[in-house]
């Protein structure tokens, strides 16, 4: 009888991700920037200012995946209303209403203060909601509301560990949408070394005319390319160009 011998692997060798450590993303031209989609189970912030996008981003995220993926999102937000949501994304062919109806999607309108007591009471409603419906995907528009209760830096920070050690409790990838109009100017230290990618949106005006680009800034475990890159939103939702670089004249 022949003995099992180990396949080797060369030094040389690439090496590439297995599909089921990753989360596609579902948007056009960003899985392949990112390994094959975002690390399983991983938290991941997407920054940007008024109009960039984040919303749509993050919708996308979640209505491609279950589409796509047959993975059960939840979507929590602090500041939109639910029948403006719905609206507004039908106009990219996303029928929210009735992924709802067949509970592949849970919306959730929360206020920080009640975010805050989930806190206390180690995950709530929400923590029941995720495990009675395998939740896989996981949308929080946006956190800004939510910091915003807490005073100073430290406890943000506090707050914020706190929040990501339920997430990652859950088993499920996070997506966290925050509203900053310039990122690099206005990082204090908080939630970017906490999250395992951050992902800027941004909406720049130059010359009468505003340009839309996107930057994986971080993406833990991850080669990505160190590009702002073209950004579009179509009919059918957002699309990137990973070969076309944009160039902002600061």
């Amino acid at each position: 009888m022949k003995k099992k011998t180990k396949a080797k692997t060369s030094k040389n060798s690439k090496v590439y991700h297995k599909k089921t450590d990753r989360t596609h993303a579902h948007i056009p031209g960003l899985d392949s920037l990112i390994g094959g989609g975002f690390k399983k189970n991983s938290i991941n912030l997407v920054v940007g200012g008024a109009g960039s996008g984040k919303t749509i981003f993050a919708l996308q995220f979640l209505v491609r995946g279950i589409i796509e993926d047959n993975e059960t999102g939840i979507y929590i937000t602090f500041e939109e209303k639910k029948e403006e949501i719905y609206e507004n994304m039908s106009a990219f062919g996303w029928d929210l209403d009735k992924l709802e109806k067949q509970g592949k999607l849970i919306f959730l309108e929360y206020s920080p203060e009640q975010v805050r007591k989930m806190l206390l009471e180690g995950g709530g409603l929400i923590e029941n909601i995720i495990s009675k419906h395998n939740i896989k995907r996981l949308v929080i528009d946006s956190i800004t509301s939510f910091t915003l209760l807490y005073k100073d830096e430290l406890a943000k920070k506090e707050a914020a560990l706190a929040l990501f050690g339920l997430i990652r409790d859950w088993n499920c990838t996070a997506m966290l949408t925050e509203e900053i109009a310039d990122f690099e100017k206005n990082e204090k230290g908080g939630l970017e070394f906490e999250v395992d990618s951050i992902i800027i949106l941004y909406h720049k005006r130059e010359k009468g005319i505003r340009k839309r680009a996107v930057e994986v800034l971080k993406m833990r475990g991850t080669t990505h390319a160190g590009k702002t890159l073209f950004l579009d939103i179509t009919q059918k939702g957002i699309v990137i160009n990973p070969n076309k670089i944009v160039i902002f004249n600061d």
